[in-house]
């Protein structure tokens, strides 16, 4: 079975809720129609009773006069067929009337109505209907003295049986049936109306929901979707979703860029990876095999020299690999810094300590520039000294003899900034733009790059909140620059 749209929803709803408030709407009307006749012929007729009581002969000294009673009333039934007329005595008993035998279904009235109408209540007041026991109608009322003293009522029902009969008669052949049309035309009117409105109001909805269905896997968004919504300022709620769908789409091909990009970044990490790798290994792997078959023909100076030259590029691969394990672990977002208040300058001498022979080795020197009473920064001492480490080491294995690398630190808005320049023979251009992004392209020169150590140098970083550039001062050589925050006096204390 097909489903419905939202439209075709909102429209049954809406027919629903029409008939329903049509025929809600009849009831009121005919209800109120009701009463306001009521309410016109008890206000017409209300001195009916009162000038019946005035004018006839209804008691003497003796009690009630039958004939004269039923003779009255006879007349007044021929005259007005719609009024049936009754006397009541002062506990409301019907002690006189016109009624065919057998019609009466009451011998009593409830006198509360009667009083309040005489007291000039407010109509319509329906009374007991003697033809009924459970129907009240509209009446009139008024007392009947003798000697000075109340002796009973006049009680005159306004819209008796006759009334009724006519009145049905009348609904049964055009009342109804004229009602049934209008209804019927105002439902019709009202839902073709509706229905145009719900068309009109859903067709953004439509075209949004159009939208979503053809979204494609790259996240873009249709060029018209777009113009629609920034042309469209009314802040309404489809409006408001057409705004979030976009800018969500927007999102999604900014993420999507991203992946592409990220994903190509990997193919190029394994790539370049692979390589790095495949050349210790085939030279380890060359070096033991030469020891394996030449081992009766070499000298003992050659076989140490052979097992050197092994270990060496064993030890190559040890530390690629270990390079891989920490940037696997920091992009997997389960590495957090543990952050705390400490001296930079310390850490920074301790550094440059460690290098000091491999640098005295590169005939290469270390410096250190910082001006005095620098605050404490608030970072992961461990990673920072990974941060130092890869920077230094890659100063002095990529840069040639003579070169001068200098560690300075200086004072930032926010905390410490921190530069390690050389002197060297400089990045080249064409490596910059994507130095810290993933390995320089195959080929590279021994001064191309940092390899994977300047990536987990912005890894690092970017967990403190902060970013690894390359800056150009216009000093020869090259300056890698990197700020950390300053110690809060909470973290300090702590």
């Amino acid at each position: 079975m097909k489903r419905l749209t939202l439209t075709q929803r909102l429209s049954a709803v809406f027919a629903v809720l029409l008939l329903a408030c049509s025929g809600i709407s009849l009831l009121v009307q005919i209800h109120a129609s009701a009463r306001h006749e009521q309410e016109v012929v008890q206000q017409l007729s209300n001195g009916l009773a009162s000038h019946i009581a005035a004018t006839a002969q209804l008691m003497d000294a003796s009690g009630w006069r039958p004939d004269a009673v039923h003779d009255l009333f006879d007349k007044l039934m021929a005259v007005n067929p719609s009024v049936e007329v009754y006397l009541l005595d002062t506990g409301g008993r019907i002690v006189g009337h016109a009624a065919p035998p057998g019609r009466l279904k009451r011998d009593r009235v409830d006198l509360e109505p009667v009083r309040r109408l005489v007291a000039g209540g407010r109509l319509p007041i329906l009374g007991d209907d003697p033809r009924s026991a459970d129907i009240r109608k509209v009446f009139s009322a008024a007392p009947v003295h003798v000697g000075g003293k109340e002796a009973g009522f006049v009680y005159v029902i306004l819209q008796g049986e006759a009334h009724d009969a006519v009145a049905a008669g009348l609904a049964r052949h055009s009342a109804w049936r004229m009602t049934a049309w209008i209804v019927g035309l105002v439902a019709l009117l009202g839902l073709v109306m509706g229905l145009i409105a719900f068309r009109l109001i859903t067709r953004p909805l439509r075209a949004l929901a159009g939208a979503v269905r053809n979204f494609d896997g790259t996240g873009e968004v249709p060029a018209t979707l777009m113009t629609a919504s920034a042309a469209d300022d009314r802040g309404d709620e489809i409006a408001t979703l057409r705004a979030a769908f976009v800018q969500m789409g927007r999102r999604i091909a900014e993420q999507w860029r991203e992946l592409t990009r990220q994903d190509q970044q990997r193919r190029d990490l394994i790539a370049n990876i692979s390589h790095d790798l495949r050349t210790p290994l085939t030279s380890l792997h060359g070096y033991l095999e030469t020891l394996r078959i030449k081992d009766d023909l070499l000298s003992p100076a050659e076989r140490h020299r052979y097992l050197d030259i092994a270990l060496d590029q064993s030890r190559k691969v040890g530390a690629l690999a270990q390079e891989l394990f920490e940037l696997a672990r920091l992009e997997s977002g389960l590495v957090q810094p543990e952050r705390e208040a400490f001296a930079l300058p310390d850490l920074v001498q301790d550094v440059v300590q460690k290098f000091e022979l491999a640098a005295e080795a590169r005939r290469q020197q270390l410096l250190i520039e910082m001006p005095p009473a620098l605050p404490l920064v608030h970072a992961d001492l461990a990673m920072i000294d990974r941060v130092l480490t890869n920077l230094l080491d890659n100063a002095i294995r990529h840069n040639p003899p003579g070169t001068r690398i200098t560690v300075r630190l200086a004072g930032a808005p926010d905390g410490l900034r921190v530069d390690v320049h050389d002197t060297g023979t400089g990045i080249p251009e064409a490596l910059r733009p994507r130095l810290f992004k993933r390995i320089p392209a195959l080929g590279r020169t021994a001064q191309a790059g940092g390899g994977l150590g300047l990536i987990i140098v912005q890894r690092i970083l970017k967990l403190h909140g902060s970013e690894i550039r390359l800056v150009d001062e216009g000093e020869p050589g090259t300056v890698f620059r990197f700020c950390l925050a300053a110690a809060s006096s909470s973290a300090v204390s702590a």
